[in-house]
């Protein structure tokens, strides 16, 4: 998949736990385990907003876009 969520790398920098995490946004430990794995296939815009609350951060800072390898050419630009 093309977009990659950098939880893991924002929970480090705020120095929160899992299980911490999950207690303040009020969702399972296994969905955010989930997320934070690049497991999930898609995220509620609710979920998304409080976790950047928890966080204090911006969805940007949570969710990269990378081109995935099969649409991109020889010399690295998207074919269309």
């Amino acid at each position: 998949m093309a977009i990659i969520i950098n939880l893991d790398v924002m929970m480090a920098m705020r120095k929160k736990g899992l299980t911490e995490l999950a207690g303040e946004i009020d969702i399972t430990l296994a969905n955010l385990s989930i997320l934070k794995n690049n497991k999930a296939k898609a995220i509620r815009l609710s979920t998304l907003n409080e976790i950047c609350k928890a966080l204090d951060c911006q969805p940007g800072d949570l969710l990269q876009y990378v081109a995935d390898e099969e649409n991109t050419g020889e010399n690295g630009t998207a074919e269309t």
